[in-house]
């Protein structure tokens, strides 16, 4: 499988610097609220303050806001579903959900069994509290506290603490209630406040925390002083800006002076971002890269390069490009196909040179076979059909006195004086000759005689009853003309000598070695098959120092990567990449560059992969991963959140594609080869991964997949 890139798709914060501006601890706390209802990282808000505290209070502050409103989404679906069984994973986001959901269902289940609200059950005291408080709803809240108006101006609640004599209210007990006293030393509280377990003292009822407010869709629930404002979300996205009238008004980058187009670019603003546009234009065959310069269009790599036509490839120079026919060499009895990019079989059977002239022929995988018909055996050398000699291969058991062979058969024949007998192999005693066209079976009294006795044979004999029979050795085969000669067998010629070796066969006298090519491969211990030389293992490569050795199919790479503007390297260079390393830069903006911290591009990543040529699909071959933490159909900060993925470059031929699926509850990127491609090639595929949420594209990783095609197909 292919290299593994992972890569972590969450909302980034940049720390900016500020001045020694003094802030008071209620400014940093509020700064933290605002922002935790704008759904921002906690953990990354931007400093406002020098101060050690602030920055303590502000995320502390932020933490809560954000806490508040997930546990309101827990005790709305307890009260709304009556179960907690969707908030299954265990993520940041769902844990407090799945908290307060839980806690909201045992305040329920306390009540409906009749048990005080005041349990002093060890759950916790955030816990314990959501319990108390879905318990004591249940438990005769009334209706006019869900939807609180207060007419009555309260201090607040350390005022209150602090001396409760001084609130201008009617207490007919004496200083006893906080609030209201409606006799009997009976304590109530005003609206958007309950009673305290001691009777007397009134807490502030959190209505966004309990589920019941009235915000509508598109509304947060802000808990305020005895009761609750809903605040509309809008969030217009990178790009806008929110005006007085609560609608998103594009931003000018550059009218504003915001944009990072260096002297030789000129800016246009577009809808929600602008364009670097080169003042000077290059000509046909360049383009301009980052910074202004002209550099060569490679248009054999490019979507929109020429179609080379059958047998050619297209070869890149400066400028411009030249097709070349391509030079694919097939062995015998293979011919190139019609695009002239593979070898294909030949069927000699189907010629119109008649291969086998006249008798059957069965084609075979890069050959073909002769069926011969009586009397004729088929040469593997020479791929005819030969006469068989049966006067020389059975000499003096088939006639009495001559035996004289024919085209498919023999006949025999008397010296003067005889004549062919009618058994058609003995002669009597006339003399007029006679002869016939068929074989004559042989005698079965005659006396055995071992022939094998005059070694008539090359390599090795066997005596058989009335006649011997020849054989040859390992490697070799029996003569077709004389079968009495052992003759070499050509391994590499047989149907199945395109498989012996991975690369190329060698024929010798009774056996045969395979090789590999010059460079780049050794011989493996089964003598058949190459395998790669790791030269940066065997330190055999000619890469310098501050260079990285990555090795391919065949060869090596020797690999350097400088990090863009803005942007710092993760990691240390190492001598030897491996097919699993990723080098990766992240954004690091300078304080107070604007333009960085706009820019949706948070990280540039290098994976590198080597494949084969030749490649047959019977399906597409899955070779990098691109993993996420993004949850699959989850939420983050209450937001639905998804991640995108694209191929924006380097796409040759339309080799590969990239697909989208869940893999343990998370979104994965998969690379896929869908096309055989012939090397030697090289290409970078320039992929996207972009985090999206329900306002737009929150930020975007960019990660090159260096592609090395090897020339040979092991």
């Amino acid at each position: 499988m292919g290299p593994r890139v992972v890569l972590l798709c969450s909302l980034f914060g940049v720390l900016l610097g500020q001045g020694a501006e003094q802030i008071s601890i209620e400014g940093c706390c509020k700064d933290g609220q605002n922002r935790g209802n704008d759904n921002e990282d906690c953990a990354s808000l931007p400093l406002i303050s020098e101060s050690t505290t602030c920055r303590i209070v502000q995320e502390q502050c932020c933490v809560t806001v954000l806490e508040d409103n997930m546990c309101t989404t827990g005790i709305n679906m307890a009260k709304d579903q009556g179960a907690c069984d969707s908030l299954f994973s265990n993520t940041c986001e769902t844990k407090t959900t799945k908290m307060c959901c839980d806690c909201c269902l045992l305040g329920k289940a306390t009540q409906e069994q009749g048990l005080s609200c005041d349990h002093n059950l060890s759950v916790g005291y955030q816990c314990g509290l959501v319990s108390r408080a879905c318990c004591l709803l249940l438990d005769g809240a009334p209706d006019n506290q869900t939807i609180p108006t207060p007419k009555t101006e309260l201090p607040s609640k350390d005022e209150t603490n602090k001396n409760e004599d001084n609130l201008v209210l009617s207490d007919p007990c004496k200083g006893k209630c906080a609030h209201n006293c409606v006799g009997n030393d009976t304590c109530t509280c005003f609206k958007g406040y309950k009673l305290k377990p001691d009777g007397k003292t009134c807490d502030d009822i959190n209505e966004c925390l309990l589920g019941a407010s009235n915000c509508r869709a598109g509304e947060r629930c802000i808990n305020t002083e005895g009761s609750f404002r809903c605040q509309r979300e809008i969030s217009c996205g990178t790009g806008y800006e929110l005006t007085d009238d609560n609608n998103c008004k594009d931003i000018d980058e550059c009218e504003t002076g915001i944009h990072n187009c260096g002297p030789v670019f000129e800016c246009q603003n577009s809808q929600g971002s602008f364009r670097c546009v080169p003042k000077v234009k290059c000509g046909a065959g360049f383009i301009q890269d980052a910074l202004g310069s002209c550099i060569d269009i490679n248009e054999c790599v490019s979507e929109t390069g020429p179609m080379p036509t059958q047998g050619q490839v297209c070869i890149n120079t400066v400028g411009s490009y030249v097709c070349q026919r391509n030079s694919v060499n097939c062995g015998r009895g293979y011919h190139l196909n019609e695009e002239g990019t593979r070898c294909v079989d030949i069927d000699e059977c189907k010629g119109p040179d008649g291969v086998c002239a006249g008798h059957g022929c069965i084609n075979l995988v890069g050959s073909y076979r002769c069926e011969c018909e009586a009397g004729y055996i088929f040469n593997s050398v020479s791929r005819v059909c030969e006469d068989i000699n049966e006067c020389r291969h059975y000499p003096g058991r088939l006639c009495a006195h001559k035996c004289e062979n024919v085209l498919g058969s023999y006949m025999c024949t008397c010296t003067t004086g005889f004549k062919l007998a009618v058994d058609g192999r003995n002669c009597d005693g006339d003399k007029s000759p006679y002869t016939v066209w068929r074989p004559i079976p042989l005698d079965p009294g005659a006396r055995d005689l071992n022939e094998c006795e005059t070694n008539p044979c090359s390599q090795e004999c066997a005596n058989v009853y009335g006649s011997y029979q020849c054989y040859c050795r390992r490697g070799y085969q029996l003569s077709d003309i004389d079968g009495m000669t052992c003759e070499d067998i050509d391994e590499c010629a047989l149907p199945t000598g395109g498989h012996i070796c991975s690369y190329r066969c060698h024929n010798t006298p009774g056996s045969f070695f395979c090789s590999c090519p010059l460079s780049g491969y050794t011989l493996s211990p089964n003598g058949r098959s190459c395998q790669d030389v790791d030269e940066c293992v065997t330190e055999t490569h000619t890469c310098s120092e501050n260079q990285s050795c990555f090795n391919v199919q065949g060869g090596f790479r020797c690999l350097s990567f400088d990090c863009p503007n803005n942007y710092r390297r993760v990691g240390e260079t190492v001598a030897r990449l491996e097919r699993s390393d990723t080098l990766r830069c992240i954004k690091s903006c300078q304080p107070n560059d604007v333009a960085c911290v706009l820019d949706p591009m948070h990280s540039v990543s290098h994976t590198f992969i080597s494949l084969p040529t030749f490649r047959e699909f019977t399906k597409p071959e899955e070779i990098v991963f691109l993993r996420t933490t993004v949850p699959a159909y989850g939420s983050y900060h209450l937001g639905s959140y998804d991640v995108k993925f694209d191929i924006l470059e380097g796409n040759v031929e339309n080799a590969f594609d990239i697909i989208k699926r869940v893999e343990n509850g998370m979104y994965v990127g998969v690379v896929r080869q869908v096309k055989s491609l012939i090397g030697p090639l090289s290409t970078v595929l320039k992929l996207s991964m972009r985090n999206l949420t329900t306002q737009g594209d929150s930020g975007q990783n960019i990660i090159n997949v260096h592609v090395f095609v090897s020339e040979f197909w092991f």
